[in-house]
């Protein structure tokens, strides 16, 4: 396989350095409430990346973290009155659930940030050991970014108009900051009174990690100081990958990632996600329209892992009738298949371009096309043939994550969806045709058509 590297800029062959496993690191979710298409956008991607490894015959070894201590989930369990650990693990289990849904492997090991304070305090330590990092007035502590020369390289910050040696006391205490701010950045944040009971000692004084820390922690805690890929949405890769990269190799030695894998964002309808508009969605809001998780996965890598993809709903419609067609061409081609055929490595034969595909750049909408071609091509296969061909379709299928519909879709409405349709109805009964006009409009927005007929009238999800 071929995967971008957002450090070399280029493409680069993917080899595990030890020769057996190859071993990667993703950044997980902060769990303070439900993830969003757009998080879930670069965890199924990561998924596919996983599968196509072990779909080659490569083993992997998958670490992923869960951000449990920061500036959010600290802010919104104490909104509810809950304790740290019980607010984040009442969101992770949210998260676990949807991954089940997307079908995403779990991760072999999934570290939170609370399980792994101690790490944390011996990495600050050995950074102020090493004159890398500092103690504030304040008992906080910071990295000084001016010590490590290399900083900036992964997001190309060193060749802007910005210079490293302008950055003294100028200082970045929030967990998240401007992406253009070249500032040391926080290790350790002294305890303040809105923390509440959420600080843990330190030769510091009583407070809390910094968000950037804790991922350079647990890498070292299980995949060491050099691994093979690292990986995350292209957000992350400035400030937060930006300071791993310091963080770690100044703490730990070693060359930290081999490679960096990042997903670019996800949009909806062209624009910005934003909650204020409504178009932040989740998986749950997504069912709530009568739309399913498969439907889901299948647009979030119908783009290129590199271009944005624009979500919208129609998409979700499209996605569902592509999902009947290749479950009908399955079916078709399973028809003429004897069903004791059994193989343990076939070639790739019809579907050979959508597996090339796959390993050149992770290039899923590809991958998709050559399912579609495949099946054309293996219309007109029979007997061992077709069951060859078969093994070798599902062995694709397998490696983007997809579950086919077993039957023709039947589309179940939600209760809230029947409820605006039946006032709708009787608008239009009333011959109240503004309200049933706007009611129309409204089921429209919601995703489904409503069609009229003399006794009733019949519901679809938009297409």
């Amino acid at each position: 396989m071929r995967l971008y590297d957002t450090l070399a800029r280029e493409l680069k062959e993917l080899r595990p350095l030890d020769g057996r496993t190859f071993r990667f690191y993703c950044c997980g979710p902060t769990v303070y409430g439900p993830a969003h298409i757009g998080n879930f956008r670069t965890f199924v991607l990561q998924d596919v990346f996983r599968r196509c490894l072990e779909t080659g015959g490569i083993r992997s070894f998958h670490v992923r973290n869960i951000t449990d201590v920061d500036d959010k989930t600290i802010r919104d369990s104490q909104a509810a009155g809950k304790s740290l650990r019980d607010f984040t693990a009442f969101w992770t289990e949210r998260f676990h659930a949807d991954c089940a849904a997307l079908g995403l492997l779990p991760p072999h090991v999934e570290p939170g940030a609370i399980d792994h304070i101690a790490q944390q305090v011996e990495m600050i330590q050995t950074l102020i050991a090493k004159g890398h990092a500092y103690a504030s007035e304040d008992g906080s502590v910071y990295f000084n970014i001016a010590s490590f020369p290399g900083y900036g390289k992964l997001s190309r910050l060193d060749e802007r108009d910005l210079a490293i040696g302008k950055t003294q006391n100028t200082r970045a205490s929030s967990d998240e900051y401007e992406k253009d701010s070249l500032a040391d950045f926080v290790l350790w944040k002294a305890r303040k009174p809105e923390d509440g009971e959420n600080f843990w000692p330190s030769p510091w004084g009583e407070g809390r990690p910094g968000w950037h820390l804790e991922c350079s922690a647990m890498i070292q805690e299980y995949l060491g100081s050099d691994f093979d890929l690292h990986s995350g949405g292209v957000d992350l890769v400035f400030p937060h990958h930006e300071n791993e990269i310091a963080q770690s190799c100044c703490a730990c030695g070693g060359h930290f990632a081999a490679h960096w894998f990042h997903i670019a964002h996800l949009l909806v309808d062209g624009g910005k996600m934003s909650k204020s508009i409504g178009n932040l969605y989740t998986l749950e809001d997504l069912a709530a329209k009568g739309f399913g998780a498969m439907e889901v996965r299948y647009v979030l890598i119908g783009a290129h892992y590199r271009k944005p993809l624009n979500f919208t709903l129609d998409s979700l419609g499209a996605a569902r009738e592509a999902l009947a067609k290749l479950a009908k061409g399955a079916r078709a081609l399973a028809a003429k298949a004897p069903a004791e055929s059994r193989f343990d490595e076939v070639d790739f034969g019809p579907f050979q371009a959508a597996w090339d595909s796959l390993n050149d750049d992770l290039n899923t909408p590809g991958c998709l096309g050559g399912l579609f071609t495949g099946l054309r091509d293996a219309a007109k296969l029979e007997g061992e043939d077709a069951a060859k061909a078969l093994a070798a379709f599902n062995r694709v299928l397998r490696a983007i994550g997809l579950t086919l519909p077993e039957e023709e879709a039947v589309h179940e409405v939600p209760a809230s969806i029947r409820a605006v349709a039946e006032e709708r109805w009787a608008a239009r009964c009333a011959k109240d045709w503004a309200k049933a006009d706007s009611m129309r409009q409204q089921l429209t927005e919601l995703g489904w058509n409503m069609k009229d007929g003399k006794e009733g009238y019949e519901l679809t999800p938009v297409a």
